[in-house]
């Protein structure tokens, strides 16, 4: 493991590793090496029936010989981050991962995992001077909006120096997921698409993925609707539970990431993902009730509940942030469903139909799994 300085920012100058001596470097090497071994996959084992949510042909393992790529991932700590995380380590790939505070738990389980660290802030262009080095391939997977009020800057900003750094330190492809849906009200939606512009402006040639809501154990997606099934036998029933939307599970959606620097037609253009079925939020919580074997929730119609109450009422009733509630909300009134397939036919990956998805996600969730970098 190259051995990279560390870099500490204003909320991780004064941290430790366990045995009280300051990080001496980025990827903490001795702590790292020390801990792969306890860190088993929990989802190991699991019924075959149940063990893939889409039907993709399975790609070779590396064997002997093979040269793995070095790859630098920003929200590695994220839902989707996470995952992709796990998938890349297990492909023999060497994951560099960018944090804000090495000592939180996320980041100690990237580290178990066999991932290096390196501690710095997109929005800090100075913690990221040496991030990108030897780096082949970077994916900006960093979003805001639990910051509250100003995220749209913050992510622009964000998006900019990092995508300098990538073209500055010779990474070769940039990689980043964003959102479906056409002109939009949404601040959210705005600021994916503007992050794509700004990555695709300043850095390396960009793979912009877009997709709808992803949905797997842990997801905002999948534990709104199911405390919303759950906890609630009557529910209001805003105009925005009858916008159509395309989802996709997160196993296709990792499967599209990582594929991303192996299919050449992927570089410098967007790439539309979704899985086969286009449904209302109305349909989706009918299949939630069903995968969960309960009565799905009577719907009282509230055509003019606006964003803001719509945002307090999730917050009520689900375990999402209010501040996180409200973007989202706004961006549910957008039709977000795949217009041009184009860009995803030549990854080959058909993703598993919604409720396929959700009794998967279901399972993990029963079998109380960790992915790595939850927090």
């Amino acid at each position: 493991m190259t051995s990279r300085p560390w870099r500490a920012t204003s909320s991780s100058a004064g941290s430790r590793t366990p045995n009280g001596r300051r990080p001496e470097n980025a990827a903490f090497a001795g702590r790292g090496k020390s801990s792969r071994k306890a860190s088993a996959d929990p989802a190991a084992g699991r019924d075959a029936s149940t063990a893939s949510a889409c039907r993709r042909e399975r790609r070779p393992k590396r064997v002997a010989g093979d040269i793995a790529r070095k790859v630098l991932i920003a929200g590695a700590t994220g839902f989707v981050g996470g995952r992709l995380v796990r998938a890349l380590l297990k492909d023999g790939e060497t994951v560099r991962c960018l944090v804000r505070d090495p000592e939180k738990p996320a980041a100690w389980e990237l580290e178990a995992a066999g991932a290096e660290l390196w501690v710095g802030d997109v929005t800090d262009a100075t913690s990221l001077e040496g991030a990108g080095r030897d780096v082949s391939v970077a994916y900006f997977l960093v979003h805001s909006m639990a910051g509250g009020e100003g995220f749209a800057e913050r992510e622009r900003q964000g998006a900019e120096s990092f995508a300098r750094m990538a073209k500055r330190e010779g990474v070769e492809r940039l990689v980043y997921l964003g959102g479906l849906g056409g002109e939009s009200t949404s601040e959210h939606l705005r600021s994916r698409h503007e992050t794509a512009r700004v990555l695709a402006a300043e850095g390396p040639p960009l793979t912009y993925f877009r997709a709808a809501m992803v949905v797997g154990a842990e997801s905002e997606s999948y534990r709104t609707l199911r405390y919303l099934v759950g906890r609630l036998p009557v529910m209001v029933a805003p105009a925005w539970l009858r916008t159509p939307t395309q989802p996709i599970g997160i196993d296709a959606a990792v499967e599209y990431l990582r594929r991303a620097p192996e299919v050449p037609e992927a570089a410098g253009r967007e790439v539309q993902i979704g899985g086969p079925d286009v449904l209302s939020y109305d349909e989706m919580l009918d299949r939630m009730a069903a995968a969960m074997g309960k009565r799905p929730p009577l719907r009282l119609r509230v055509p003019l509940l606006t964003p803001a109450l719509s945002s307090l009422w999730l917050g009520l009733v689900t375990p999402v942030d209010t501040k996180v509630a409200r973007p989202l909300v706004e961006g549910l009134k957008t039709t977000t469903v795949v217009t041009d397939p184009s860009g995803a036919a030549p990854f080959g990956i058909s993703p598993a139909p919604f409720d396929d998805v959700l009794r998967r996600a279901l399972i993990e969730e029963n079998e109380g799994f960790r992915k790595v970098g939850h927090g």
